[in-house]
């Protein structure tokens, strides 16, 4: 199991793993909204490695989480999801296209918060919805309009 022992102000820390015998530094930097640190990829082959790859920072995902939230789109029944897609996807096309550059599955883990809000929202929006959590999600999903209208790449 990973043991991480914090060293002062600078982000070195010791690493113990499982398949590897003695420990090693690992180095975890910020940078332009990426961490930088060791992570798991695949090569050409289908074999795993270890690789030092950048992904969304979580400082950056607490920004992003923050703003969602400021748009207070769970309380805006008054729009329709038109509506919603033409002010919510200009900034969602760019957090998508700068942080899904690189490891975009951890960006997808971070923009859950969006489907969070949109559920509340469709709970408000729809008496029909209001009470059955799992039929509000599988109305998110299976809403062809909404894959279309928040496609990062557009409709």
């Amino acid at each position: 199991m990973p043991v991480a022992i914090a060293s002062g102000q600078d982000q070195d820390r010791l690493l113990q793993r499982r398949n590897r015998k003695g420990t090693f530094p690992e180095r975890t930097f910020d940078f332009l909204g990426y961490t930088f640190r060791p992570r798991l990829a695949i090569n050409r082959r289908g074999e795993h490695f270890v690789s030092f790859i950048p992904a969304v920072s979580k400082k950056a995902a607490v920004k992003m989480r923050r703003r969602v939230r400021a748009w207070r789109l769970h309380w805006r029944s008054d729009l329709d999801l038109d509506a919603i897609a033409e002010w919510v996807c200009p900034v969602l096309r760019g957090w998508v296209n700068y942080y899904g550059r690189f490891y975009p599955s951890q960006l997808r883990d971070e923009l859950r918060t969006i489907d969070k809000f949109l559920v509340r929202w469709l709970h408000r929006k729809y008496k029909r919805f209001r009470g059955h959590t799992m039929k509000k999600w599988n109305g998110c999903d299976r809403s062809s309009a909404v894959d279309q209208t928040f496609s990062p790449i557009g409709p």
